[in-house]
């Protein structure tokens, strides 16, 4: 079988071996995909793997010969599943890899924030550090006894409360069908509200619907307290940037940490680009090596089961 691998680049800059899918069939990988290269790139593909390179409804009518496609992330909005389904083509995707990833970068992203440690060695270099034993140049906050708000309580949330929790750190987290309590100290389910309100630290763990697309607006952030850091490392969409970039500017709340943003790569005119108090990183929760690691092997689990007629992890 031909496989074809439309963007590899960020699941594999070089740092991984293909072996996992070359075992599998004529393997050709694509760092990158252009729009107007997706069908020739394709044409000759049984079985497609994408990250983010869209396979819609017009694009899977030309690709007569494909059989299965592999969406080599969790989330598979960028292929017209139902299209695929029409044309009984299996869809399926990689449900689980970079759970404790996105979970130590909300901390990396919180410790980096209050400690700034490049900002401190850099002034070490520059000579700055003389007179006193030590010097700070900011103010250094403790985690312990702070509380972390959590949106959307899956398995990633669910490991940002266990670090939580292991800081010393209260938890409260809130999604709309609250089950059993967390097996750690210092959990409890709360409303929206509540954690709106009552959060010294808000972590944003939801996938992004209809429903809640630009739910972190100028209302949800004047709710917050004046001390409170937001994190978004789940969907840039889930945040009105303008109403964010102003709040960090009028002292509505301290700080924000941000790994994703609506349009990535981001725009030259995002307003969260020199913002105040905004520390950013560009979508890289998600992407430590063990986490790609898990990434590509799953995903090649993905083909050899559809190979194999009992395909996995299938959304369609």
């Amino acid at each position: 079988m031909k496989i074809v691998v439309l963007d590899g680049y960020t699941t594999n800059p070089g740092d991984l071996s293909w072996e996992p899918l070359e075992r599998l069939g004529e393997l050709e990988v694509f760092p990158r995909t252009p729009a107007d290269k997706i069908i020739e790139r394709s044409s000759s593909a049984d079985i497609l793997l994408t990250n983010k390179t869209p396979l819609d409804a017009a694009t899977l009518e030309q690709l007569a010969g494909v059989k299965f496609i592999s969406c080599m992330a969790t989330g598979f909005n960028v292929i017209d599943v139902s299209a695929a389904r029409s044309r009984e083509i299996s869809v399926s995707n990689v449900p689980i890899y970079s759970t404790q990833s996105v979970a130590q970068h909300v901390f990396a992203m919180l410790l980096s924030l209050h400690h700034q440690p490049q900002r401190h060695h850099d002034a070490i270099q520059q000579g700055q550090w003389k007179g006193d034993f030590c010097f700070t140049l900011n103010p250094i906050t403790e985690l312990v006894g702070k509380t972390m708000g959590i949106i959307g309580y899956g398995r990633i949330g669910d490991a940002v409360g266990r670090l939580a929790s292991a800081f010393g750190m209260n938890v409260k987290a809130y999604r709309r069908t609250p089950g059993e309590p967390a097996n750690y100290d210092r959990f409890e389910w709360a409303s929206l509200d509540e954690v709106i309100t009552e959060s010294d630290y808000l972590s944003i763990h939801c996938p992004q619907t209809e429903s809640n697309g630009g739910m972190v607006n100028a209302d949800f952030l004047k709710r917050m307290k004046p001390s409170a850091i937001l994190v978004n490392t789940a969907r840039g969409g889930l945040v009105n940037e303008a109403d964010l970039a102003q709040a960090l500017a009028d002292g509505e709340i301290a700080g924000a940490c941000i790994d994703v943003v609506s349009a990535e790569p981001i725009a030259g005119d995002n307003p969260l680009l020199g913002a105040v108090n905004c520390l950013m990183t560009p979508h890289i929760a998600w992407s430590t090596i063990e986490a790609r690691t898990r990434l590509l092997q799953t995903s090649a689990d993905n083909v050899e089961a559809f190979q194999n007629g009992k395909p996995i992890n299938v959304v369609n």
